[in-house]
C-alpha cells in the first residue's frame, strides 16, 4: 500500500514538473511573439530559426555516452566529435542573442523588441536547463 502511495506521489510530482516546464516554454514563445506583435515588426522572429539550429549539433554529434565511444572503436576520435558538437551548440546558442542584437544595431528593430527577445531567450534557455536537470535527477521518467 505504501509503495503504491509513493508511486502515485512521484507521478504527481513529475506531472507538476512537466506542467511547469510547459508553462515556462509557453511563456518564452509568448515573449517571442510579443516582441514582434507589439512593435509591428516581424524581423525578431528570425531568432526562432536559431532555436531550431541550437539542438542540431548536439543531436548529430552525440551526448558523450559510452555507445558513441564504441562506434569509433574506443579511440579519442569520439571525444573530438563530441567536443565539436558542444562547440557548435554553444556557437548557435550565442546566435540566439546575437541575431536580435545585430537587428537592433542595424536599426531594424527597436530596443523594446530587443529586450523582449532577450527575455524570451533567457526563459527558453532556463526551460531547457530545468528539463535537463529534471531528466538527470529522474533518469527513468523523462527519456528522449
Amino acid at each position: 500500500m505504501q509503495r503504491m502511495v509513493s508511486e502515485m506521489s512521484m507521478t504527481l510530482v513529475n506531472g507538476c514538473r512537466l506542467a511547469g516546464l510547459a508553462f515556462t516554454f509557453s511563456l518564452g514563445v509568448l515573449l517571442q511573439l510579443l516582441g514582434c506583435i507589439l512593435w509591428h515588426n516581424w524581423w525578431p522572429l528570425l531568432t526562432a530559426f536559431m532555436y531550431v539550429l541550437v539542438p542540431m549539433p548536439y543531436l548529430f554529434f552525440g551526448t558523450g555516452s559510452s555507445t558513441s565511444a564504441s562506434i569509433y572503436g574506443g579511440s579519442s576520435m569520439a571525444s573530438g566529435w563530441i567536443d565539436a558538437g558542444k562547440f557548435l551548440t554553444g556557437f548557435s546558442a550565442i546566435g540566439s542573442i546575437a541575431v536580435p542584437a545585430i537587428l537592433y544595431h542595424a536599426q531594424k528593430i527597436e530596443s523594446g523588441a530587443l529586450w523582449m527577445e532577450v527575455a524570451a531567450v533567457v526563459v527558453l534557455g532556463g526551460t531547457v536547463c530545468a528539463f535537463d536537470y529534471f531528466n538527470s535527477s529522474d533518469s527513468g521518467y523523462y527519456t528522449y
